[in-house]
């Protein structure tokens, strides 16, 4: 059954495939399910991959937004899917927004009670920062981030029905991707994304494939969540007593490196993978050795399961 009816009636697409112990895999703002596969497709005869495409995106892009916010809702449909699957415990595989909500529910929903083995990709537990967590998104640059992120909700609020880029203004275009460049920029170590965006800003048929997200009104609801997000999840991971395994990409300019050992460092029963040469997407920017360190990891959890 490939989509889950959820607690508001929306329907939530799931890509499942292999048998053996279930992995539940939380993706990435921005991800489809499909693009695990190039990491763990070979393991499927060992393994059953449980992986959403989360509102908005692939399968699930029709679901309507809810009146929660993004964070509490994704935890809501995974803690619904979990139930419907009659799962009471798992591996999990969670990356960036993922770990956010695996997080969140160990926060409020005693997830950490069913989780066998937890692999959390380059994130941070407390996205915003301050004197006391220096190492929210984007560090010490957390202030501009936000800046930006308020430039483009402004545009967003200021064209409630606008679904799509196409049905902005040209002014309102252009302001939009102004602050995007900005964004790109603040994260970036290549010039190309920029000049692609640069290129769009003079030739409008490119426009609208700029965004990582076709619909403005999703786009609106995952920058209010960035914008509003005050959540401190140290203390859940810290209280984590499975094996766990943090990937920490170390060139990582949204979520300092220093502040992904610190909490790894505060799990009972973890371990650090760095990816020397990688920020945020170790699984684009270091592939290979991403796909060997998650084979690494699903064999260690197998042999934990056999033993």
């Amino acid at each position: 059954m490939p989509h889950y009816q959820m607690p508001d009636g929306e329907k939530l697409y799931v890509r499942t495939y292999g048998s053996g112990q279930p992995v539940l895999v939380l993706s990435g703002l921005g991800m489809q399910s499909w693009q695990w596969h190039p990491f763990l497709y070979r393991s499927r005869k060992q393994f059953e991959f449980i992986i959403p495409d989360w509102r908005g995106f692939g399968g699930s892009k029709q679901c309507q937004i809810p009146e929660l916010d993004a964070i509490p809702s994704h935890w809501r449909d995974i803690s619904s899917l979990m139930q419907q699957l009659n799962q009471p415990a798992l591996h999990v595989i969670a990356y960036s927004m993922g770990a956010t909500t695996a997080m969140h529910g160990m926060k409020y929903g005693q997830f950490a009670q069913q989780i066998k083995s937890y692999l959390h990709i380059d994130q941070t537990p407390k996205i915003s920062a301050d004197t006391e967590w220096p190492y929210g998104l984007f560090g010490n640059r957390h202030p501009e981030f936000i800046q930006i992120l308020q430039q483009i909700s402004q545009v967003l609020q200021d064209n409630p029905t606008a679904l799509y880029m196409n049905d902005l203004s040209q002014q309102a275009r252009n302001q939009l991707l102004h602050s995007w460049l900005a964004f790109i920029d603040l994260q970036a170590s290549s010039k190309t994304a920029p000049f692609f965006i640069k290129a769009a800003l003079r030739q409008p048929k490119l426009q609208p494939h700029i965004l990582p997200i076709k619909r403005l009104d999703y786009l609106s609801w995952y920058i209010s969540n960035y914008l509003q997000h005050t959540e401190d999840y140290r203390d859940a991971v810290a209280a984590l007593t499975c094996p766990a395994t943090f990937f920490i990409g170390e060139q990582s300019k949204l979520y300092p490196a220093a502040g992904q050992h610190i909490v790894a460092q505060s799990a009972v029963n973890a371990e650090s993978i760095v990816f020397h040469k990688s920020g945020h997407t170790p699984l684009l920017s270091e592939p290979v050795k991403f796909s060997q360190e998650i084979q690494r990891h699903l064999t260690r959890i197998s042999q934990l399961q056999s033993g």
